[in-house]
Formats: structure tokens, sequence, C-alpha cells
């Protein structure tokens, strides 16, 4: 059923009904109804689609071939680069071997990207791609082959690259290389949008690992989300930065000024596996829930994430938390609305502990430098990506339930007259500004140093601080918090 359109919910980014109208058009480019459920995964080993890389020297249909070049890509909209393993590795059933494809042309361009755990360091290069459960045809894109590792393939995934699907500015070594979504975009025409269903709603972390979801590449497919859409902007395009305004637990408002909320940045990242708060806001939300909770005594080591809480298989312990509300602001600025999970995305199950007992983990943890909202939350709605308008839309999933009943609600619009018209710092401490402060003070220096070596007639030695430009500044990949 398409919900009614009005104000900021709106349903139809591509531009009236003849847009959405290619989700029933199995003949075009784009059949959304094709790509429904083309995700396999879980939220603890992450969610990852099938392509097909290169193209077969000699006979189209050797099986070896086949074999190599049908990889699981981990969807991430928290990094901009797509890369996929290039050679051997331990934990890796299987990698792209650029020597047996006709079409993959080596860049000669080294690309490392490195995350607060794991880093990889390959090679930039072209090739062309299909999606079996995508969009049709087949299409040039840079890939990065990642020949080192540390601690980026773990044991147990199941995927063997990553799809990066945030902004050029992200891209490494630098904004220059065009993203995987932008290049599909510029060659299939395709509207400027994706849209993300999660669907390991109360189900295990790191379980059997065909939970599944959709990856919509395009625009939106109805049958995803019922209700309305909720957009709000998107602050900055780099990561999909979001606007906070505030946090409430059980009903109850935390009272933090909001510029806590998005400290330094509030992101949503299908490549994170929890929810991540900064370290304010996460000890004000442990605080809430403790106390709002129905058990008097709890270990921290629970809050932390250093231990799990165990409770009889026939118990569902979900009833003893409160529901987890965030609110972000509409596109409409004097307005909010407030998306909200109930424990079941937060307190989440772990596969395989004990023959009576069922354990859960905390899906919420704190954040040095950013609030992310990662799977724990995800798992709850459809999301779409509105690069065209630059938004970012919430609307609820249908496989967002747990025993028949849903874990995810929004409810809008809100008033903002409570909080400040800006909860986002106006410094943006973010590489291409870095990069362009470091410029200046350099700059800067040396004419310090002229002036002084002029004067005084001794070269003194200026020091200047920088910021490593192949480093990924936050803590929110996958690699960081995919297990416990």
């Amino acid at each position: 059923v398409r919900p009614r359109s009005g104000g900021s919910r709106q349903q139809d980014p591509l531009g009236g009904a003849d847009g959405l109208a290619l989700a029933s058009d199995p003949g075009g480019t784009l059949n959304f109804l094709a790509m429904v459920e083309n995700l396999q995964g879980d939220s603890g080993r992450g969610y990852y689609l099938e392509m097909l890389i290169g193209t077969p020297i000699g006979c189209e249909n050797h099986l070896s071939f086949l074999l190599f070049r049908q990889l699981n890509i981990l969807v991430d909209t928290g990094s901009s680069n797509f890369a996929v393993a290039g050679v051997p590795d331990p934990d890796v059933t299987s990698y792209f071997n650029t020597e047996l494809s006709s079409t993959y042309k080596s860049q000669g361009i080294d690309v490392t990207v490195k995350y607060s755990q794991g880093s990889w360091t390959g090679v930039l290069g072209t090739d062309v791609i299909t999606i079996p459960k995508g969009i049709d045809g087949s299409y040039t894109i840079n890939i990065a082959t990642i020949l080192e590792s540390e601690n980026f393939f773990l044991p147990g995934v199941k995927w063997h690259g990553i799809l990066g699907l945030a902004y050029d500015a992200l891209a490494k070594p630098s904004s220059a290389v065009e993203t995987f979504f932008d290049s599909l975009v510029r060659q299939a025409k395709i509207p400027n949008i994706f849209s993300l269903q999660m669907c390991g709603a109360g189900l295990p972390v790191s379980g059997s690992g065909t939970n599944g979801g959709s990856l919509v590449l395009g625009g939106i497919e109805p049958s995803l989300y019922k209700g309305d859409i909720w957009y709000t902007p998107v602050k900055e395009e780099w990561y999909y930065q979001v606007e906070i305004l505030k946090l409430e637990v059980g009903g109850q408002n935390l009272e933090l000024d909001c510029r806590e909320y998005n400290a330094d940045k509030a992101i949503v990242d299908s490549g994170t596996t929890l929810l991540r708060l900064p370290q304010k806001v996460f000890s004000a939300v442990v605080q809430a829930i403790a106390r709002t909770s129905l058990i008097q005594e709890f270990s921290s080591g629970f809050w932390t994430g250093s231990q799990l809480a165990c409770w009889d298989k026939t118990e569902r312990p979900w009833s003893l938390f409160p529901k987890l509300s965030i609110y972000l602001r509409d596109e409409n600025s004097s307005r909010s609305f407030r998306i909200s999970i109930l424990p079941q995305l937060y307190i989440q199950p772990i596969l395989g502990i004990g023959e009576n007992l069922q354990c859960y983990r905390f899906g919420i943890s704190s954040s040095t430098n950013a609030l992310v909202i990662g799977a724990t939350v995800m798992e709850g709605f459809y999301v779409i990506f509105d690069r065209a308008q630059r938004r970012v839309g919430f609307a609820v999933s249908p496989c967002a339930e747990v025993d028949g009943s849903p874990v995810s609600e929004i409810e809008g619009p809100f008033t903002t007259a409570d909080v400040a018209s800006n909860c986002v710092s106006s410094v943006s401490f973010h590489e291409p500004v870095l990069w362009i402060a470091s410029y200046a003070l350099m700059s800067l220096c040396g004419i310090i140093l002229l002036v002084l070596i002029i004067l005084l007639l001794i070269p003194p030695r200026c020091q200047h601080r920088y910021t490593d430009n192949d480093v990924v500044n936050d803590e929110s990949s996958l690699v960081r918090h995919r297990w416990k």
C-alpha cells in the first residue's frame, strides 16, 4: 500500500508516478522487485551483496572463472572505496584474480585504508561488474584489489570485499577516485538514490548469516516499508552526516545539550554493528536504562560489552528494558521526528551458548568521536539514501518484527522550539578541511621561517602537526565491533 504524501514525508524521489513505475518494469534497467532480498548476512558479520567481477579469458563458461569472479561484497555506507580480496587469505574463501580477467586494467596506484582496528593495502584498477540481483548490464568500476590486510578479513566472514557507498570525499587515496555508486549513476543513468533494508531484528548476531535484506539501487521499493517516509537533511556530504536533536529513554528526555549528540558528527553507517554514542551520551543512556529497567542489579560488564547477560530460554528479557528514541531534524527545520527502537533491537541474542540458557549482548557502545546509527538501529527501518536531494529517509520496515510484533516506530512531527537552531558544530574537522588547514599552516610557517632567516640568519626548525590522510578517523568501522 502506498502511503499518503505530505510535508517532508515524500514517497517519490524519482519525480512523479512515472518514476515509481520503474518498480513494475521488468524490461527496463531498473526492476526494484528483482532487488528484494538480494542481501545475505546479519548484524554481527555484516550484510553482503553478490557480484560478478571481470571478464573471463577464453571460455566464458569456464567453471573456475565463474567461481573466482562470483564474490560477496559487504555493504558499507560509512566508507567510499570498492575493494575486493586480490590474493588468497586464510579468512577468505574466494578472491579476485586479476590475471584471469581480460577487462582488468591496473592504474598502478597504491591505496591504503586504515580503520581504528584493522587495515588493508591494495592497488587501484578498473574492471567490469555485474550484479545478478541488481540493475541490468555490466559497468566499469574502480576496484582496489586487496593485497595485504590486518584484522580486516576475520574468521567466519562470508564476504570477500567491501562496497563503500558514502561520498567521494572519503575515497582513498583521494576524492578524485570515482566511487562505485557515482559510476553506476553515470553509466546506467539511474537516479542518484539507493535504499537499504537489513532484516536481522531479534535474530542471533553472527548466526546463520541468512537473515538477508535488500539493497535497492536507483530508488525505493514500496513493498519494503510501511507508513510514511520521514526525511532528515544530510548536513555534509562525506559520511551520511545527520543532525540529532535529542534522545529519550523510556519516554524521558536525557536533557543533554543537543551538541553532545553530534560530537563531533552523527552518521548513518551500515558497516557498524552497534548504535555508538559519544561517551557523555552513552553514560547518560546507560544510567537511564539501568534506572528504568526492571533489573535492580546489573553487572557493569554488560554495559561495556565485556560480559553477556543470560536468561532461561523460555524467558523473553526484552520486557525488562525501555524503548529508546532518537529525534532527527526534519527537512522543515522547525520540526523534528523520532525513530524509536524497542529492546528487541538493542538487547541482542548470541547464538549457541548453553543448552538451557539464551545469552544476550548490549547493542550500544561508546565512541570517542561520533554518534553512529549502525545496524542496531537500522535493522528496524527501511533507510533511503537520497543523494539527489541530499537527505536520508527512514520508514518502518515490515521485517522489523519479533514474535509477530513491530520493534520499531516512527512518529512526528514535533516542534524544535525546545532545542537549538543548530546542533552541529560549525567547524567540520574532517579530512578535506584538515588538509586545507595544514597547507595554510605550512605556508604561514614558511613565511615566518623566511623572515627569521633574514633577520636572525639562524634557520630554526619549524615543526608542523599534521593529520594522516590515509586514516579513517572514526571508530565506526565494522572491523572494530563485529564481535564481542
